[in-house]
């Protein structure tokens, strides 16, 4: 199955260490949505935005691997499951369950993050505007 990370996940080490059978494809952008940070764990999120987009990172990923970001994303309470089509395909990411408002990252997920970004040599200006609250 195709999954689609925008957060934490981004980073390769993690992603290998959490979902052993992931193997990154290549970066797609998530069209008219928007990155946020918000909850308790001041984690990213996306919302639906009219003509603004989310970069993200296209994985495959096997049965137990989506089991293990079940867990990792604590599906179904903090974080829901939101398929889109690309290009044919179905591809599976996570949304927020409770819209809260912004809250700004720790630094140690941050950081988890921009190295994502670097891993999937995404656009830092993207993470940048999230940020900008």
């Amino acid at each position: 199955m195709f999954y689609f990370a925008y957060g934490s996940n981004l980073n390769h080490f993690q992603m290998s260490r959490r979902c052993k059978d992931s193997k990154f494809l290549k970066k797609i952008n998530l069209k008219n949505f928007k990155l946020t940070f918000r909850s308790k764990y001041r984690a990213a999120d996306i919302e639906p935005k009219k003509n603004s987009l989310v970069p993200g990172g296209l994985f495959e990923i096997s049965k137990s691997d989506e089991k293990k970001l079940d867990i990792y994303e604590d599906y179904p309470v903090l974080y829901k499951k939101y398929y889109f089509i690309y290009y044919g395909k179905k591809v599976m990411t996570y949304t927020m369950v409770k819209k809260t408002k912004f809250s700004y990252p720790t630094e140690k997920y941050l950081n988890i993050v921009k190295q994502g970004y670097k891993d999937c040599k995404l656009e830092k200006k993207y993470l940048k505007r999230a940020l900008m609250f």
